[in-house]
C-alpha cells in the first residue's frame, strides 16, 4: 500500500529496546506511525489508550507476558467492536510456538534476524486484511441500525394501522363518523389484503386516487395499482361498481353488483 503516511498505527513491542528502535525508525521512514514499547504490559495500556492502533508487531518470547498472552490480552480489551493484526517476531521458529501463536489469531510471523523489507511487505498486506475487517464491522453496524431503523417503522405502520381502524369520536364521546356502524364488507371482499382493503373502502367513501394516496401515505400511482389488484380480485368492471359495492347507502345495490 504505496502511502505517504498511514492511517492506522504500529503498536512495536520488544524487551529489547534496540530492536524497538530499528523497527520504529524503519516503519515510520516507510510511512507508518510507531508506538514503541519495551514490556507487554505497557503495551496493553497503549493500547487500550490509542484506537488507532491497527496493526502489532510482538515478540513472542518476552518476561511476565509472552507474545501469545499479549495479543490475547489485546483482544479482549478490542472486544467486537475494533478490529486489529498481529504479526509475532521470534529469535527461535519452534513448530508448536507457531502453530499456538496462529490459532491465538496472530496473523503471520517473522524469525530473527529479520528482513526489513519482507517485513514490510507482510506489514502492508496485514494492514489491506485490516481495512476490509473495518468495513466488515462498519457493515455490521449499519445492518443493526437498518434492523432498528426498520423495527420502528413497522411499529409506526401498525399504530398508524390501529388509528385509522378504530372509530373515531366527537367530543361528547360519541362515535360519529358513521351512525350506521360499521359497515359489512361482502364477502367477495374477504380474500383482498389490509391494503388492498383500505383502499377498496376510500374508493367506497368515493375518495379520488390523489386523497387515497395523502390518507395512506403512498404514491398515485401505488393506489393505482391496488384499485386495478382489487377490480381484478372482486371481478368488477370499474371503480364505480367498486364503490357501489362498497356504498353504506346502497345495500340493495351492493348484494346486486356483488352477486355472482
Amino acid at each position: 500500500m504505496n502511502k505517504l503516511t498511514s492511517a492506522v498505527k504500529v503498536l512495536v513491542v520488544d524487551d529489547q529496546p534496540l530492536i524497538v528502535e530499528e523497527l520504529c525508525e524503519f516503519l515510520e521512514s516507510s510511512g507508518y506511525r510507531c508506538v514503541p514499547c519495551e514490556s507487554s504490559r505497557h503495551a496493553l495500556k497503549r493500547f487500550s489508550e490509542d484506537t488507532e492502533i491497527g496493526l502489532v508487531l510482538c515478540d513472542l518470547h518476552m518476561p511476565d507476558m509472552d507474545g501469545i498472552e499479549l495479543v490475547q490480552a489485546l483482544q479482549r480489551v478490542a472486544g467486537k467492536q475494533r478490529a486489529f493484526e498481529a504479526i509475532m517476531l521470534t529469535g527461535r521458529a519452534d513448530k508448536q510456538d507457531v502453530i499456538k501463536a496462529l490459532r491465538a489469531g496472530i496473523s503471520d510471523y517473522y524469525q530473527k534476524p529479520i528482513n526489513l523489507d519482507e517485513l514490510l511487505e507482510g506489514l502492508q498486506r496485514q494492514e489491506a486484511a485490516l481495512e476490509e475487517r473495518q468495513k466488515e464491522l462498519q457493515l455490521g453496524h449499519l445492518n443493526q441500525k437498518l434492523q432498528y431503523l426498520s423495527e420502528s417503522i413497522n411499529d409506526l405502520y401498525q399504530d398508524l394501522d390501529k388509528v385509522r381502524r378504530s372509530p373515531a369520536q366527537d367530543t361528547d364521546g360519541d362515535i360519529s363518523a358513521d351512525d350506521t356502524g360499521p359497515l359489512e364488507i361482502p364477502t367477495i371482499f374477504n380474500q383482498l389484503s389490509p391494503r388492498q382493503l383500505d383502499v377498496a373502502r376510500l374508493v367506497g367513501k368515493g375518495q379520488t386516487n390523489y386523497q387515497i394516496a395523502c390518507e395512506l401515505g403512498i404514491t398515485e400511482n401505488t393506489v393505482k395499482l391496488y384499485v386495478s389488484q382489487v377490480l381484478r380480485l372482486t371481478h368488477m368492471h370499474n371503480r364505480t361498481q367498486l364503490a357501489l359495492a362498497l356504498s353504506p347507502s346502497n345495500s340493495a345495490m351492493r348484494q346486486r353488483v356483488t352477486a355472482h
